[in-house]
Parts: structure tokens; sequence; C-alpha cells
């Protein structure tokens, strides 16, 4: 009894140091609660079944929200040690930087009458210098991983490949050959390049096959200070019309010779024409390029010319004509940039429908790419500066001094008297040979209305107008435009010649006839 009482007894005192649960021994033997342990055992696990059901979702979030906390808890710790060891009153920085900082916030002030009143200066500056960062890595992502937007080429030097010859002035000059040899070539043909182009421009996409059928030895040269040429400073067109007269008896063209001008290559050819004429034996223009300040056009054929060329292209003619010195900025952030971009951009020109088309394709844009890199390869700012005075200074001559007329080597009353008896005394002068003009008529970097002007002035010009054709689409990469171009220049193909046979650069008879002045000598 004494034992039952006292452990009553330690009952109560247990049952006095901690809370009522309201569970009351029964007296029942421990070893009957087995079932009940099972029970309470068999909740417990399917408790822990309920937490492994939870998703990989929400355990992520979880995860992510503590890793959260944690970040904000020592992004706060770092501020308060940044503001107790670093921000005080007595730190060296604070020190340093107390003076500068007011006096750019004193000077900058007067912003904070942009913001609204009821915001806090610091606060609002801070929301806006958070955006600006955000926006700024937003157009970084945008232009690094937009995959629409074609990478830019950068442009690539290539090691010299071309001939050289020697002028009587110590000049070298660079120049490329095609078709048939020198011993075999029925008709020389000798092409300037235009601007911002090389030697390697020539005919582009000409076939070898068509220059042996027709017997043509095609040479190409470079300016002055343009691929592999050494610069002429203060040249001229009676100096290119020389060098080019130099060219051909250099590489063994003894007899008269064909031109071919290209856009605004045609300025040589003309020069050729005016100062050398004895040495030509006819002329092809295609797209020809006449000075735009040239005295002789009327005031509705130069504004005909001007009104189809953008205000840019404009600019960079004013400056040639009047301010040359600061065409160098404008090279320098264009073609000299050392990336490539399209020839409508780097030429400052808009185009027609069959030029877009042509530009866009591969075999072009890997053309146009060779023929820029070799053209700036000495990167030098004065030949292009050169070549731009050039078009648009006093050439010395115009279109209209090319026509053929009599001239009488005497003046005076005798000579006039004689005349009325012999034609002999008359000589005639200007260009004898034969010019044949190709104009597109949706060209609209060259328009029509330079043809028109030229029809005018040289009315013994033949030209051949091509219809919904641009400035590039009849000449570039086009097999059958080249076989009408040869066709009518040289006639029926006649192969190369036989090694006997001596070489003959004179026009056919026909032609003669044809470059008679007519009253209407264009062809459609």
């Amino acid at each position: 009894m004494a034992e039952m009482r006292g452990s009553a007894t330690w009952r109560d005192e247990l049952a006095s140091l901690v809370e009522d649960t309201a569970i009351r021994y029964t007296g029942e033997p421990i070893g009957d609660s087995t079932a009940s342990f099972g029970t309470r055992r068999t909740g417990f696990v399917s408790g822990e079944e309920s937490a492994g059901s939870e998703s990989l979702k929400d355990q992520v979030k979880g995860f992510a929200m503590a890793w959260g906390e944690i970040l904000m808890e020592f992004g706060r710790g770092c501020r308060d040690i940044v503001q107790q060891s670093l921000l005080t009153e007595d730190s060296y920085i604070v020190r340093k930087l107390r003076r500068p900082c007011a006096e750019v916030s004193g000077r900058l002030k007067y912003l904070n009458e942009f913001l609204p009143e009821d915001r806090d200066p610091a606060q609002a500056w801070s929301v806006i210098f958070f955006v600006f960062i955000l926006a700024l890595a937003a157009l970084n992502i945008n232009s690094t991983h937009d995959s629409l937007i074609p990478p830019v080429k950068k442009v690539c030097i290539h090691p010299p490949s071309a001939s050289h010859i020697q002028l009587p002035d110590g000049r070298h000059m660079a120049y490329h050959e095609q078709g048939v040899p020198v011993d075999r070539a029925r008709f020389s043909l000798i092409a300037p390049h235009s601007f911002l182009s090389s030697r390697l421009a020539g005919i582009p996409g000409v076939k070898m096959s068509l220059l042996e059928e027709f017997g043509i030895r095609l040479v190409t040269y470079d300016l002055p200070g343009f691929g592999e040429s050494d610069p002429h400073p203060g040249r001229n067109l009676n100096s290119s019309a020389f060098d080019m007269l130099h060219l051909a008896n250099a590489v063994g063209i003894s007899d008269k010779f064909w031109l071919l001008g290209y856009s605004s290559g045609s300025i040589h050819a003309w020069a050729a024409l005016r100062y050398i004429p004895n040495r030509i034996a006819g002329a092809a223009m295609l797209a020809p390029m006449i000075n735009p300040y040239d005295r002789s056009m009327t005031k509705e054929e130069m504004k005909r010319m001007w009104e189809n060329w953008m205000p840019r292209r404009k600019l960079l003619y004013f400056l040639a004509r009047r301010f040359p010195k600061f065409l160098s900025y404008f090279y320098r952030q264009n073609f000299l940039s050392g990336k490539h971009d399209r020839i409508d951009n780097r030429l400052f020109v808009s185009l027609g429908k069959r030029d877009e088309f042509l530009i866009d394709e591969p075999i072009f844009e890997e053309f146009w790419h060779r023929d820029v890199e070799e053209s700036i390869r000495q990167g030098n700012t004065k030949p292009f500066i050169e070549e731009a005075v050039l078009q648009v200074s006093d050439w010395g001559f115009s279109p209209a001094d090319l026509q053929m007329w009599k001239k009488c080597p005497r003046i005076g009353i005798l000579s006039w008297l004689r005349s009325l008896y012999s034609e002999a005394e008359y000589e005639l002068t200007g260009f004898l040979g034969p010019i044949h003009i190709w104009q597109g008529m949706d060209d609209r970097v060259f328009p029509p209305s330079v043809t028109d002007y030229v029809i005018r002035v040289l009315p013994g010009a033949i030209v051949h107008k091509l219809p919904n054709e641009g400035h590039f689409s009849y000449f570039f990469f086009c097999d059958e435009c080249h076989r009408q171009i040869f066709s009518t220049l040289f006639g029926i193909p006649q192969g190369p010649l036989d090694k006997k046979v001596e070489m003959d650069q004179t026009p056919f008879e026909g032609d003669i006839q044809m470059v008679s002045p007519v009253a209407d000598s264009t062809t459609e």
C-alpha cells in the first residue's frame, strides 16, 4: 500500500510540472498498448508520404525564396559595413569626393525641376538611372543575339596580283589582261574603271569564251592611287588620256584600239577621244557621266539630271567643287571605315527594281566586295578626292568638241576663195570614229537626261535605249547583254587572228558611214 501511494504521489508531482494534456493513466498493462502504438506509427508514415508528394516546382520555388532572403540579408550587411566604415564623415573617400560631388550636384540641381514635386530627388534619380541601365542592357542583347541582322563583313586586303608598267615620269601603273594574246587579238579594248573600283572590274562576269569568239583582248588598269598604281598628284584629264596611250604602247598595241567607258569611268574615255583621237578606233559608253556643272547644258537639262540624285550625293558634288578637303572625313566614315556595305549606300544613289534585285545576288556581292577591297588597297583618301574633283571641275573640253567638223588651216579671204575650188584645204577635226552609247531608261545614277544632252551636242553618237534597265542590270553578269554589245561594235564574230595575219583595228566601212551626222541617230 505504501508503494502504491508513493507511486501516486510521483504521478501527481509530474502532472503538476507540465500542462494538463487530458491524458489519464487507466491502469492498463503496458504491453496492451502495442496496437495503439502501431496505429500512431501508421499515421506518422502517411504524413511522410504526404510531404514527399510535394512537386518539384514548389521545392525550387522554396529554395529560390530561401536564397533570396539570404542574399537580401547579405546585401543589408554589406550596406551597413559600407555606411559604418566608408561613408562616415571622417572617411578618406568622403573627404575626397564631398567637394566635387557638391559642385556637380549644384550644377545639375536645375534638373530636379522636371521631377514630380512629391518625390525625393535622390530616389527619383536612382530609379531613372536603374531604368536607363536596363534599357541599355536590353538594346545590347537585341543587337547581339538578333539572328535577323546579317553580320557586317570587314575589308580584307589581298596580296598583290597585278602586272605593272613604268610610265615616262617614273610612275608604275598596274594593269590586267583578259581574252586572247596580243599576237592573236583582232580587237584591243581598254577599259578605265569608275569611282570606287579597280582594274578587276573590267566587264563584270564576261566569259573568256565570248572574248575568244570575237578575238578581243581586254586590258584594264588602275587609275593613279587606286589599287596597285602609284599616285599622281595634280593629275588632270589630259594626263589621264596620255597614261592610257602609254599603257597601250607598253602592252604591244601598235594600232588603234577601242574604248569602253562605264559610269564615271567614262570621263577618262571622253578625255581619250578628245586628246588622242588618232589612236582610238571607236568607243562604247555605258551609262556615261558628264560634268554636272557643264556650262553647255541648259537649265532644264541640268534640273532633270540633278533632281534624280539623293541630297547627300548632291552635297558631295558641291564639296568636291568648292571644299574638296572636307571629302576626306566623309570617305573615312564611308568606304574607308574598314567595313563593307551595299553599293547604293557607299555611292549614295537610289536604284531601280532590276538593280535592286541584282545587288542582292551573292555573285554581285562577292564581286563588289573584292573590287572595293582592291580599290582602297592603299588606304589613302587623296586619290578619291582627286577623282571626285576631276568629275566636277572644268574638263577643258565638252562632249560637243568631239563632233566632226571641217576646219580651214589658214584664215583670210584668200584662203576662203581657194576653199571654193578646192576641198583639200579643209581638215576634219573632232573624233571621226563611231561612238555607241547604251542607256538604261530606269537608270537613277546617271539618268536618261544625261544621254539626251549628249545627243543634242553630239548628234553623230549612236544611242541604244534600254527599257526597264538600270545602271547595273545591263552591264553586270549578263551574257546576252555582253554578246549584244560586242556584236554591235565588231559585227559577226570571227574568232582570234592567225599568227600570220596582220591585226586590223580599223572600224568597218559600215561603221564609218553610221557616224556621219544625221538628224536622228538614236535606236530603240
